[in-house]
């Protein structure tokens, strides 16, 4: 009976704690879950995780410095997580400023790429996320690719 006690509090104060959770750390979730989508090579995860019509933009510079600006749609990067490859993508995010306004936020984070246990690259995202009925959504990412000036 004592379990079962023990059992029915901590299933309460799961879940009153769950629906106390603030924006900054729903919104966090939703980018671990991106990133745990990107890991797993889940492609439905990850379009859990996106608004309608988002977009993904990286801009890298070539060897001549030349700067390269890249739009792609969540959608088509969905399909590339979820395709087989041989090293498991894993990007580690350390979260910097989060700004909310009403049902917009923006978040900052450093990032650091591997390929497996590989180092492969660094850079800044800048994500914007919108509140909906269902949750935080992200709307876009844009984000730098480097492979200098990193500090795994």
């Amino acid at each position: 009976m004592k379990k079962l006690i023990s059992l029915s509090f901590a299933i309460s104060l799961t879940t009153v704690l769950f629906a106390q959770q603030t924006p900054t750390a729903a919104i966090k979730q939703t980018i671990n879950t991106l990133t745990d989508a990107i890991r797993k090579g889940d492609s439905t995860l990850l379009r859990s995780v996106f608004a309608k019509n988002a977009e993904v933009q990286s801009v890298s510079m070539d060897k001549t410095g030349k700067v390269s600006l890249s739009t792609t749609s969540a959608d088509e990067l969905a399909t590339e997580i979820g395709t087989p490859h041989a090293a498991i993508y894993d990007e580690r995010n350390v979260f910097g400023d989060i700004e909310i306004d009403g049902p917009l936020a923006i978040v900052r984070t450093s990032y650091f790429f591997y390929l497996g246990a590989t180092f492969s690259h660094c850079g800044i995202h800048y994500f914007q996320l919108v509140k909906m009925e269902d949750g935080w959504k992200i709307a876009h990412i844009g984000y730098t690719v480097r492979k200098d000036n990193c500090a795994p």
